[in-house]
């Protein structure tokens, strides 16, 4: 599928934010990439839905080819970059889903933008890490900065991916390791001292939009029971629990991955 548009947009603290918008179809869907990954993170599943909406994908702040600016980063300023990036495009309004922490910044743009959430896709994903996510994520963190990316690659591999998937998808696993390493190691570290602060829950009662919560079932990242907690604080929301899905379902489960974000489109209307 070729690109409607590519290019970089400046958002509001002067930020470029690589950007692309892919597809034909009536809907409006802007998808927001997991940790130390960037926009090419949804290509399978863009590949699968352009029929039926036009998608917005970005390298968030701090990733692939967009700025990094020093920190502090929070995930509300994550998700005012996104509502830049659609004024940019001329997006009143969309269907906004997420992965891992683009599931956190989906969450807190439908929290700070109402008006412009059409429907809520949180994949993979949390409102909250926990009591000892500061510290955790600070770790993790501190270990990049001091062993380097390379230092994770194992840790994380085995996160992302289940173990059939990794032996049968060597492409996917290698490619998703590329990006991996390619990233800005202050800007990972900031990165994750912001999921670490994260804390999203005060914001569930009031999402009022048609919102569908998928995690897979292996998925110790962020486990169903917080996609659980999710589902309990969102109103009318739907959890799927993906058999055999790690925390990356949009790469290891696209067509699964696609076929929820087909049925949000068409409860947004």
């Amino acid at each position: 599928m070729q690109a409607c548009t590519a290019g970089r947009a400046a958002v509001r603290d002067g930020t470029e934010l690589f950007y692309r918008i892919d597809g034909t179809g009536p809907g409006r869907v802007a998808l927001v990439h997991s940790l130390a990954a960037d926009h090419a993170f949804w290509e399978p599943v863009v590949a699968r839905l352009g029929d039926a909406a036009t998608l917005l994908t970005f390298d968030c702040r701090g990733h692939g080819a967009s700025g990094k600016p020093a920190g502090p980063y929070t995930v509300e300023q994550f998700g005012d970059d996104l509502a830049d990036l659609m004024d940019r495009a001329g997006w009143p309004s969309a269907v906004v889903a997420g992965a891992s922490m683009g599931g956190c910044v989906a969450l807190a743009f439908a929290a700070r933008h109402p008006q412009r959430t059409k429907g809520l896709g949180l994949i993979d994903t949390t409102a909250w890490y926990g009591a000892e996510a500061p510290q955790q994520w600070a770790e993790r963190a501190g270990k990049a900065k001091s062993d380097g990316l390379a230092a994770l690659v194992g840790f994380q591999t085995t996160r992302w991916f289940g173990d059939a998937f990794r032996a049968g998808h060597p492409d996917v696993v290698q490619h998703t390791v590329d990006t991996f390493l390619k990233n800005d190691i202050a800007a990972y570290a900031e990165t994750c001292r912001m999921l670490g602060a994260a804390d999203l829950r005060a914001a569930l009662p009031g999402i009022a939009v048609p919102t569908r919560i998928v995690v897979g079932e292996e998925d110790y990242a962020t486990p169903p029971a917080m996609a659980e907690a999710l589902h309990a604080g969102i109103a009318g929301s739907t959890l799927t629990v993906i058999a055999g899905g790690r925390h990356l379902t949009p790469l290891d489960n696209p067509d699964r991955i696609a076929a929820e974000l087909r049925m949000l489109i068409e409860a947004a209307r």
